[in-house]
């Protein structure tokens, strides 16, 4: 099995911030071994409103799963840490405990209803989203 690079964008804006996305990224463990993180970023909510910022890091992983298969088990993390919405399925977004997002896996581009990589909204509009890849990216 080969070891995949993958960049993850991880949010919180409800309860314990900083600990919810300490919580992702010792599970994430699971999937592959953590490289490197960034710095912490304190970002505005984007594309909905709620009076509750996001905590936000990047890191990178390296996994022999598939992308398919990582994004169903951060989906597990995702729940097991109590996200209730999933804006794909909601159409919308909402304030979340725990967001985890594929930006790049290796040099990939794949789309699909579920998944599309590289993730251009973090990569190219998102300013919060550019400070934190600027450095992995």
């Amino acid at each position: 099995m080969s070891q995949h690079k993958v960049v993850l964008l991880l949010g919180s804006n409800i309860g314990d911030k900083k600990n919810n996305l300490d919580i992702a990224l010792d599970k994430l463990k699971s999937v592959g071994s953590l490289l490197r993180n960034s710095e912490y970023l304190t970002s505005e909510p984007v594309d909905f409103v709620s009076s509750n910022n996001f905590c936000n890091i990047a890191t990178i992983i390296f996994t022999h799963f598939s992308p398919i298969q990582l994004l169903s088990e951060m989906k597990k993390i995702e729940i097991e840490m109590g996200r209730i919405n999933d804006s794909r399925k909601s159409g919308g977004y909402t304030d979340r405990i725990i967001d985890i997002d594929i930006i790049t896996y290796n040099e990939l581009k794949f789309s699909s209803e579920k998944l599309e990589i590289p993730h251009k909204k973090h990569l190219f509009d998102r300013e919060f989203s550019k400070i934190l890849l600027k450095d992995f990216i």
